[in-house]
């Protein structure tokens, strides 16, 4: 071994702290050659969740069937249907399902012992896929020494263990122990049979507990999130844009959720109630409360697409359009009848600008979003788990799209002197959201807005037609026209040009999205363009069942191939209690993997190799003396 380079050098150096002998080096060596040949963790990527905190709560907690195919697996022989549904309640709502055992008269000791066996069985099953040690990090700290004794065991032991094991498990009955333990088995259980959740996007709007979903996410051990527009929208609100704020109490006016914002992020809307009921009629098509948000937010959009000619919006420019005499809106070259004339703060000479009113009720809701903990706290877990896509395991995750000519060609979109397209074009919009959150300049501000709804926003990837359905009678002027991008990337010819963008080539890559209802229903299928593109929204929005046909598509990968999973709509927890009615879900394997996938096949085993050689370099210069052991006092 030469002597290494300056820099090489005071890396050896600085990894001789952490390994400062040979000894260590090796061991850790021979500890990472294990991991490699450890089978390949289980993903799971779900997107589009619209705030349905119940339906998503039981999603993770099944981790999309997974669990009840891992129960099947290693029940099949000894447990009719019936009472394998009955275990999986019981790791799916531990808590609950003991307190309906315990108000039933079912909950005997011979029950508990049962089932604590099953449990730890299911665990042991699952566990093989791990090292010891990032087991026992996920065990809870109370009792991991006795769930790592009644996990491992060599087959030699297995009848000398055994006694040890149900002693341990009556014990654990006598000392009142049980509830606890079955949690904590559940919670295991649940952990280990899924590595990492990958959320494409879409927390936010519609459903009414987006805020419960993202608490739940901060307790998940594993988590990415890729950006959605309804996500971008809040996090530009909490950033500080008026314009992102006034279009989220627009949607949760229109979906019925004001809650999560006056109850939730204590953003008080009251100033802008009495605002809107002294100033506009009641009795009409929408309410009061309704049009004055819609009226500041239409006003505020004009403001922002004023001040960015070059995102060649001005065709958005509606509001001076309106003729409140007539009752009518020219759009284009025609006129279109209002559904409303109520008006009244519009002046036709400065269309776009607040009144003092509509000025002093913007600037209170803007510090109560700048001011509430728990939003920011919130959208901070969104930055720092977040992302415009992520490049994993051979997929790249975004939500919408990129932006595309019908040629196939990326579309690009001008900053300043600068032209983003492609790849670049979600480098850019990253760097964008990140500094609207540390310098909430007005431009970074406004390209959140643009974000959301941008003609080319990649987050978007339609002509958003809020204007035309809030106010214009004749629905063909609702259609909002889609970016080639969703047409064209079914063609496998150009989903392998998006994912050699990416530095994705060759078999097995795919492109993840959200965004876009798959109307099962009519015949869509998520799985497109041979299998290199998956589109899993189908929704969880409750408001969407009736046109998809199903309440969502999440997606599955794992050693064997990859599984997509339609579900049939959430009922309720008391159902899955009463009845042990779990989410009905069909199964799609579309990809099978020649041979069962190891962590060496993945990123992480890349990431693994890449230390070994690390490891090697240093052990190397212990050998040679370039560096001296320093054993450990």
């Amino acid at each position: 071994m030469g002597e290494p380079e300056p820099a090489d050098r005071r890396y050896l150096e600085l990894l001789s702290e952490k390994f400062p002998t040979a000894q260590t080096a090796f061991t850790e060596i021979i500890n990472l050659e294990a991991i490699l040949n450890l089978p390949k963790a289980t993903e799971h990527f779900v997107s589009d969740i619209h705030g349905e905190y119940e339906a998503f709560e039981h999603i993770l907690n099944n981790c999309s069937g997974v669990i009840r195919e891992r129960v099947r697996s290693t029940f099949s022989l000894e447990l009719t249907t019936s009472e394998q549904q009955d275990l999986c309640t019981l790791i799916y709502y531990p808590q609950e399902k003991l307190r309906r055992m315990k108000e039933e008269g079912r909950a005997t000791e011979e029950w508990y012992a049962i089932s604590l066996t099953r449990l730890v069985r299911l665990a042991r099953y699952l566990s093989g896929s791990y090292t010891r040690s990032k087991v026992r990090k996920a065990m809870p700290v109370a009792y991991a020494y006795i769930i790592d004794e009644l996990l491992h065991f060599t087959p030699d032991e297995r009848k000398v263990r055994q006694v040890y094991h149900e002693r341990i498990i009556t014990s654990i009955i006598d000392t009142g122990s049980a509830d606890d333990f079955i949690c904590s088995l559940a919670s295991l259980i649940k952990r280990l049979a899924v590595d990492t959740l990958h959320v494409v996007g879409d927390i936010y709007d519609r459903g009414p507990h987006a805020e419960l979903i993202i608490e739940r996410l901060m307790r998940y051990h594993s988590v990415d999130i890729q950006w959605g527009n309804h996500d971008i929208l809040w996090m530009g609100a909490a950033a500080g844009s008026p314009v992102c704020l006034a279009a989220i109490i627009r949607n949760n006016i229109h979906y019925d959720a004001l809650a999560i914002l006056e109850n939730s992020y204590g953003i008080s809307l009251r100033e802008l109630a009495l605002f809107a009921e002294r100033t506009y009629q009641k009795d009409d098509v929408l309410s009061p409360f309704e049009k004055a948000i819609s009226v500041i937010m239409f006003k505020l959009e004009g403001q922002t697409i004023q001040r960015h000619p070059n995102w060649q919006m001005e065709g958005r420019l509606l509001l001076g359009n309106i003729d409140k005499e007539r009752g009518c809106v020219r759009i284009g070259d025609k006129e279109y009848e209002l559904a409303t004339s109520d008006f009244p703060t519009v002046d036709s000479e400065h269309p776009y600008q607040l009144s003092v009113e509509e000025s002093k009720v913007m600037a209170h809701l803007v510090e109560s979003a700048r001011s509430s903990e728990r939003l920011q706290r919130d959208i901070g877990f969104l930055y720092d788990h977040g992302s415009m896509y992520l490049v994993h395991n051979r997929n790249v995750l975004f939500h919408a799209c990129l932006p595309m000519k019908q040629d196939g060609s990326f579309n690009p979109v001008k900053h300043g002197d600068t032209l983003y397209a492609g790849k670049a074009y979600l480098d850019y919009a990253e760097r964008v959201a990140r500094t609207a959150w540390h310098q909430h300049d007005q431009l970074s501000l406004d390209w959140m807005w643009y974000l959301w709804c941008g003609r080319f926003s990649p987050l978007s990837g339609r002509e958003v037609r809020t204007f035309e359905r809030t106010y214009v009678k004749d629905q063909t002027t609702w259609k909002e026209p889609r970016d080639p991008y969703y047409a064209l990337v079914s063609k496998p010819e150009i989903a392998d040009r998006v994912l050699a963008e990416f530095g994705l080539t060759g078999p097995h890559c795919h492109i993840v999205n959200g965004h876009t209802p798959v109307h099962a229903s009519a015949g869509e299928s998520p799985i497109r363009a041979d299998g290199k593109v998956l589109v899993i929204d189908g929704g969880f929005c409750r408001a969407y069942h009736h046109t998809t046909g199903i309440a969502g598509y999440t997606l599955i990968a794992e050693a064997t191939g990859m599984r997509i999973k339609a579900h049939r709509p959430f009922s309720s927890i008391h159902d899955v209690l009463d009845l042990n009615e779990d989410i009905v879900s069909d199964t799609d394997k579309f990809e099978y993997e020649e041979r069962p996938l190891l962590i060496g096949d993945t990123d992480t085993g890349a990431e693994i190799r890449q230390q070994i050689a690390d490891l090697r370099a240093l052990l190397d210069a212990y050998r040679c003396g370039l560096l001296v052991e320093h054993a450990a006092h």
